[in-house]
């Protein structure tokens, strides 16, 4: 699978924002990735959109509708790639596919993942936010295991971290996508016991 191949073809895309908004929670999420999101004021984000506050608080009423805005645009991502391993007719196929899809996204958005499994004020954000926790839950339950067995939740939480700190650490700053996708899909195999 080509690295930027998550696909979202008429499955689940971003929420459907204005142009206008969209440009504002992208730089948002650029500022939140330099800056954390304590560190990044709506002046700030209205400075790099090339507007004034005044129009940053005609789009989003808070700083925090910003943030639900940049978890929602980039839990479509996630979304999408549940959807198309649902759509396999194998269990084992859709397992593999699941994988493929969601080590591809991280992968894809590296510069990113450090913020949104460190920030606090992002750990939050997702923590509290409904049709995300829904959507974890049925994602192991359909492809991993049992959600109320506590080694089934230890399991994902691993490999989610170990993903994670994995496309962000020093070490492979010097690898290029493709390189990076292919160790990270043959570990995540081996360690969800996943036929490669």
């Amino acid at each position: 699978m080509e690295i930027g191949a998550v696909s979202t073809s008429g499955v689940a895309t971003r929420p459907g924002y204005s142009a206008a908004k969209q440009r504002t929670i992208d730089t948002a999420l650029r500022l939140f990735a330099e800056h954390g999101v304590s560190g990044t004021s709506l002046q700030m984000i209205a400075d790099v959109v090339g507007i004034t506050k005044a129009a940053i608080y005609h789009q989003f009423r808070t700083k925090d509708e910003i943030v639900v805005a940049v978890v929602e645009s980039e839990l479509a991502g996630l979304a999408a790639a549940v959807s198309v391993a649902e759509s396999q007719d194998d269990a084992v196929r859709a397992r593999q596919v699941l994988v493929e899809q969601v080590v591809a996204l991280v992968v894809r958005r590296r510069q990113l993942v450090g913020m949104l499994q460190t920030d606090p004020v992002l750990v939050r954000s997702l923590a509290e936010n409904a049709p995300f926790q829904r959507m974890i839950e049925g994602l192991i339950a359909a492809h991993i295991g049992d959600v109320g067995d506590s080694g089934v939740k230890v399991k994902v939480a691993m490999v989610s971290a170990a993903i994670g700190g994995a496309v962000t650490h020093p070490l492979v700053a010097d690898l290029d996508d493709e390189v990076l996708y292919a160790h990270l899909l043959e570990i995540t195999h081996r360690l969800l016991e996943i036929p490669g």
